[in-house]
């Protein structure tokens, strides 16, 4: 039996919907040590032209900035650009701002010296486009660096509680293998003379557990939208889910939540 192929382009314009409510920005910002890290793990220098992949509110984008590059922002989310211009403009920083969708970029074969993503790319429906997408457009002897959850991280093992009351599309893979060496081997091992990848970690500090689904449950696009599609009874459930997830993986003592989220950085070398 043939398997049918996932309807890509209904699926991205759900998650563009998805993406776009809530507030991302305001929880995108307590993320910007990642993309000043990967940044320096891609050892970026003054004048190189660089793509952000599903920037999001610009994290990726304004550390590239703060290096002198030439930095074209891409996501499919509009709303999600005006943020990030909104901090550009603040700090000074010159950046190209463009609305793009990730498997299908509208840029010329090795336009760009380096292609970043920063938790972005990862969640795109077409994972072998969009990779092949990023590879096609960074240079030869060009870095793509990404900074992507892994399976069984905080995040997600958050993205499965959340699948088991609210399932993803049928037939797209799931966004954590990103943070997996098979599948990053597989995606991009055609077109890349090296493949880094190192463990990190990044702490989710919160005020509380509360505090934390509070924030995430109105702002955070994937889980917002989760609740809104439950009534109120799963709603209960998924909350009890994410509050036991949250108290497994938290490391507070004083009765405020730190927990800590394992992301593969990888840094690939273009062919």
């Amino acid at each position: 039996m043939i398997a049918t192929q996932p309807d890509y382009t209904a699926i991205k314009t759900k998650q563009q919907a998805t993406w776009g409510s809530g507030d991302y920005a305001t929880v995108g910002t307590t993320l910007n040590i990642v993309g000043e890290q990967l940044c320096e793990a891609m050892d970026l220098h003054s004048g190189q032209t660089v793509l952000d992949v599903a920037a999001g509110n610009g994290n990726a984008t304004l550390a590239a900035a703060r290096r002198w590059c030439e930095v074209t922002s891409t996501d499919y989310v509009e709303s999600l650009l005006a943020r990030g211009k909104e901090r550009a403009d603040a700090d000074r920083l010159e950046v190209a701002f463009q609305q793009a969708d990730a498997e299908e970029l509208p840029f010329e074969t090795g336009s760009f010296d380096a292609v970043m993503s920063t938790f972005g790319v990862m969640f795109t429906p077409n994972q072998m486009q969009s990779s092949s997408e990023m590879a096609r457009v960074c240079r030869s002897g060009g870095k793509i660096g990404m900074a992507n959850w892994t399976p069984e991280s905080f995040i997600g093992h958050l993205f499965k509680t959340i699948g088991k009351h609210v399932p993803p599309p049928a037939g797209v893979q799931s966004p954590a293998l990103w943070g997996t060496k098979d599948r990053l081997a597989e995606m991009f091992g055609e077109s890349a003379t090296t493949i880094e990848i190192t463990s990190r970690l990044f702490n989710f500090r919160y005020r509380s557990t509360d505090h934390f689904l509070d924030v995430f449950r109105n702002l955070y696009g994937p889980v917002h939208k989760a609740f809104s599609a439950l009534d109120a009874a799963s709603q209960e459930a998924l909350t009890r889910d994410i509050t036991g997830l949250v108290e497994t993986f938290n490391v507070a003592t004083d009765g405020t939540m730190i927990v800590p989220a394992e992301y593969a950085e990888v840094v690939i070398t273009k062919k």
